[in-house]
């Protein structure tokens, strides 16, 4: 057996199990992906202490990145979320529209609010809108909570600083602010053909929930509570919810438009993630925060809790970046990468694949696209791509991680439970919105990186 091919069976035995692991015994992603990486390492042939070195070097590495932007970025969800913020900006975008706008303004609306907080925080912050809409027009809920949902699981993929795109990009080392760009050139036809889009279609086939009225009920019961302060205005949440996107960018674009220099090294100094979600937090704790003092404590311990679920997010991908470091100093991602360049895989597609491939086996998106990161990270690093194609591939990763919700994911059941959907209904329209997302999103990488390459 040759030197090669020996790295090469490890990892792949280390996928398998981690898909056991997962699949058969439900043990945590965290706990799985790192037990996967110490026997790949150890299968492999490195000696004990070298794989423990090594996991030790992904992992920090990853944490010193990824830690500073889930902490920041769970506080700045939950200060939108406890203002009222996100509310507000619903009722203002819905404000006296016309029937028939009303599902492209609501995918527009969950594109928003997924930036700046979870999936599934954004459905239960917004399903009640949706069937007070669909009580005022006469529709079927899921006629309008389709476009919703695509929104959500659009920019929640796609669009930085959500912690998915960003988590991929520190592991194939991509420019965020080109990811930014390609996410959002992406995401956009992505969320129209599998939201509004995909709705009309629902629509003209009479699909019907399983019990509408129920689900209304159940969204009553499980929706936010009221918070205890007034609720800030809609122009400040959604200045305050641009506002990383916008600096994020142009620390990106001031070195393409004016050279170098003090200004343009201070404007990529404020673009960076650390410093656009820093300044965005505080600007939102400055705008949202009640006058009244004892409301103010409320309102840190509600900033304080958002960071307890942020944990698990942040374990998860070290653990990736544990993965992807030792199959770096085992060699296996080098020969997974001359493998993928004699079969004419590129990075983009190979991405897509595997994300796919361990999103429709385990479920877990956030596990998919770490997992796929990990593993085309060193076809990146071999062929040595632009800032460009690095910010396709990640989008593509996050395409393929985002299709075929089905029942080994929670976000199906949660909108199983909400829309009160049987499994079969929610398969044959959550399911395949969440393809369209991935499978648009691709099309649409592939056709920009054909005028890169």
């Amino acid at each position: 057996m040759t030197d090669t091919a020996i790295p090469l069976m490890a990892t792949g035995g280390s996928v398998a199990l981690l898909l056991m692991l997962v699949l058969k015994f439900r043990m945590s992603a965290f706990l799985a992906l790192l037990l996967s990486t110490l026997i790949a390492g150890l299968a492999a042939g490195m000696p004990p202490m070298r794989v423990i070195e090594s996991v030790q070097s992904g992992m920090g590495g990853t944490l010193g990145f990824i830690a500073i932007i889930v902490g920041l970025g769970s506080i700045f969800g939950a200060l939108l979320e406890a203002s009222g913020g996100i509310e507000a900006l619903a009722d203002r975008l819905l404000k006296n529209v016309a029937a028939r706008r009303v599902p492209w303004l609501l995918g527009c609306l969950g594109t928003l609010v997924a930036i700046p907080v979870f999936f599934d925080v954004g459905l239960i912050i917004l399903a009640p809108i949706v069937f007070a809409l669909a009580a005022r027009s006469g529709t079927p809920p899921i006629y309008l909570a389709i476009p919703l949902l695509a929104g959500l699981a659009t920019a929640h993929a796609f669009v930085p600083p959500t912690p998915g795109p960003m988590a991929v990009a520190h592991l194939l080392g991509a420019d965020i602010g080109w990811v930014a760009l390609f996410g959002a050139a992406a995401g956009i036809p992505a969320m129209l053909v599998a939201g509004p889009g995909w709705a009309a279609i629902l629509r003209r086939t009479g699909f019907q929930a399983d019990h509408p009225g129920q689900a209304a009920e159940t969204s009553k019961a499980a929706g936010p509570a009221a918070q205890p302060w007034p609720r800030t205005h809609a122009a400040k949440a959604l200045a305050v919810i641009i506002l990383p996107l916008l600096l994020i960018l142009a620390a990106t674009l001031a070195p393409l438009v004016a050279g170098q220099g003090p200004m343009v090294e201070f404007i990529q100094f404020a673009g960076h993630p650390f410093a656009a979600l820093l300044v965005s937090c505080g600007l939102a704790y400055g705008l949202f925060r009640p006058a009244d003092t004892e409301k103010r404590v409320a309102f840190r311990n509600v900033c304080e809790r958002a960071l307890e679920p942020a944990g698990a997010i942040i374990l998860v991908t070290g653990a990736g970046g544990a993965f992807k470091q030792i199959l770096v100093d085992t060699g296996a991602g080098a020969s997974l990468a001359n493998g993928a360049a004699h079969m004419g895989l590129t990075p983009l597609v190979a991405g897509f694949v595997l994300a796919l491939i361990v999103r429709v086996a385990q479920g877990s998106a956030t596990v998919a696209m770490i997992t796929a990161a990990g593993l085309t990270a060193p076809l990146v690093d071999t062929l040595s791509l632009s800032p460009q194609q690095t910010a396709l591939t990640v989008i593509a990763i996050a395409a393929g991680a985002t299709a075929a919700s089905h029942v080994n994911d929670s976000g199906f059941w949660l909108v199983s439970r909400y829309f009160s959907l049987s499994p079969a209904a929610t398969l044959k329209s959550w399911t395949i919105s969440a393809s369209l997302i991935g499978l648009t999103g691709f099309v649409v990488t592939l056709l920009l990186s054909f005028t890169l390459y």
